[in-house]
C-alpha cells in the first residue's frame, strides 16, 4: 500500500481508538455519578436508622426516668399484686438508711394531684385522710410485699411506706409506690417503726404549699433518694420538727 493511504488508514484507526476511549471514559464517569446518587439512598437509611436508634435508645431512658402515674384514689380499693417473693432488694446509704429497690418501687403519682390542684388536694387539710386505703387492704399487701423484699424482721417494726407519700401526691395503692421499709439506725427492737423519712415528707409538703419548690421536683427528689431530697432542693434540713409522729399515710 502506498505511504499516503497507509498514513490515512493509520490516522483513521487512531481517531476510532480515541473515540472508543472517550466513550469509555464518559461511561465510567456516568457510572460513578450513578453510584454517588445511589449512595445517597443508602446513606439515608443509615442516617434514619441512626436517628431511630438514637430515639429508640433515648426513649427507654426517658420513660425509665419518669415517675409512673398510678390509678389515683378509688371509691373501693382492692388488694394489689406484689412483686414475686425475693425479687426485690433493699439498698442502703452510707449511714445505713434504707432505700427501696428502684426496679420494684420507683414510686407512682396520684393523677388528681397537680401543680394546679394543690389548693384543693394536698394543701387542703384532711385530703390524704379521705384517699387512704383501708387497713384490711394494706395489711394483706404489706405481708406480701415483705416477702417480695425478703424481709424477715418483726412485722411490728417495719412500715408499709408510700415512697412518694400521699401528702406529696403519691398514688394511694399502686404497688410501685409502696414498700416494706425496714427500721432506720438506732431502732430498738419491738418499739415499732422509727422513720426519719416522715420528717422529710412533711418539710417537702410545707415547701410545696408555700411555693418554695414545685410538686414535680419534690416528687422526683424523694423518689430518687429520700435522704438527700431536702438538700438537693435547697430546703433547710434543720429547723421545724426534728421528730415526726407516725405518718398517717402509712401503716
Amino acid at each position: 500500500m502506498p505511504i499516503a493511504p497507509r498514513r490515512a488508514a493509520a490516522c483513521a484507526a487512531a481517531v476510532a481508538a480515541a473515540l472508543v476511549l472517550t466513550a469509555g471514559c464518559s461511561s465510567d464517569n456516568s457510572d460513578s455519578k450513578n453510584d454517588a446518587k445511589g449512595s445517597n439512598p443508602a446513606s439515608s437509611p443509615a442516617t434514619s436508622g441512626s436517628a431511630s436508634a438514637s430515639t429508640g435508645g433515648g426513649s427507654p431512658s426517658t420513660s425509665g426516668g419518669a415517675i409512673p402515674v398510678g390509678a389515683g384514689p378509688q371509691p373501693a380499693y382492692t388488694v394489689q399484686k406484689q412483686p414475686a417473693a425475693g425479687s426485690c432488694h433493699y439498698q442502703y446509704t452510707a449511714d445505713k438508711q434504707p432505700l427501696p429497690d428502684p426496679k420494684c418501687t420507683p414510686g407512682a403519682t396520684n393523677p388528681k394531684v397537680t401543680q394546679d390542684t394543690l389548693k384543693t388536694t394536698i394543701c387542703s387539710s384532711g385530703y390524704t385522710k379521705g384517699i387512704r386505703p383501708p387497713v384490711n387492704i394494706t395489711s394483706r399487701e404489706k405481708t406480701a410485699n415483705a416477702e417480695s423484699y425478703g424481709y424477715k424482721g418483726s412485722l411490728k417494726d417495719y412500715e408499709y411506706d408510700h415512697l412518694i407519700s400521699l401528702q406529696l401526691g403519691g398514688d394511694p395503692n399502686d404497688p410501685r409506690n409502696l414498700w416494706v421499709e425496714p427500721p432506720s439506725p438506732g431502732h430498738k427492737e419491738g418499739a415499732g417503726p422509727n422513720n426519719p423519712k416522715d420528717v422529710v415528707e412533711t418539710k417537702l409538703k410545707t415547701a410545696i404549699c408555700s411555693g418554695k419548690t414545685t410538686l414535680v421536683k419534690a416528687q422526683e427528689a424523694i423518689a430518687h433518694d429520700w435522704t438527700t431530697a431536702l438538700k438537693n432542693l435547697g430546703i433547710p434540713e434543720k429547723g421545724g420538727a426534728s421528730v415526726a409522729a407516725k405518718d398517717p399515710d402509712d401503716e
